[in-house]
């Protein structure tokens, strides 16, 4: 008896198993970040902080050269205490274009993300929804790293937020 109801105990757990099964879809968030207007804002903003970045490097290489062209003409003319210390100022200024030429890209990338980290959360926002009403359980991003080895694209969501967002492709 007792095997009798721990058998009909299993098949009923395994039928309430089997029931809630995963309904997985895709998306490209990427290509949707892409037909976004919102796209050139960020784009614009980013150019600007590029500018900014250059600027800021060609103020320093002409403060460098403007001090290292003075130190070069009234060099003879300097003692041997004068002289260290402008090798020694000219020194820090290499320093500092070096340490700011390879943090550049690190700002820039740091920018990137505050720029667009706002217009990924809204193309999450609304994939949610979407995902929601279509009675998904699992959204996976297939954008540029695309590492799964096989997708349904009847299974992908991508054009359907695009239209939940009011945005048109041809």
């Amino acid at each position: 008896m007792k095997k009798m109801i721990l058998i009909a105990f299993v098949a009923l757990f395994s039928v309430t198993t089997y029931a809630q099964t995963t309904k997985v879809g895709t998306v490209d968030a990427d290509y949707i970040l892409s037909k976004m207007p919102e796209l050139t804002g960020a784009q614009e903003a980013l150019k600007v902080y590029n500018l900014d970045l250059e600027k800021q490097l060609k103020e320093k290489l002409d403060t460098y050269d403007t001090v290292y062209k003075a130190a070069e003409a009234g060099f003879e003319a300097m003692t041997d205490a004068e002289k260290t210390a402008k090798q020694e100022e000219l020194a820090g200024m290499e320093t500092d274009i070096t340490k700011f030429r390879n943090n550049g890209t690190q700002l820039v990338q740091l920018k990137q993300n505050e720029v667009l980290q706002p217009l990924y959360k809204k193309i999450g926002d609304v994939v949610s929804v979407v995902a929601k009403e279509l009675t998904y359980t699992q959204i996976l991003n297939i954008g540029n790293n695309n590492n799964l080895a096989y997708v349904d694209p009847a299974h992908d969501i991508t054009l359907k937020v695009l239209a939940k967002m009011g945005i048109t492709v041809e």
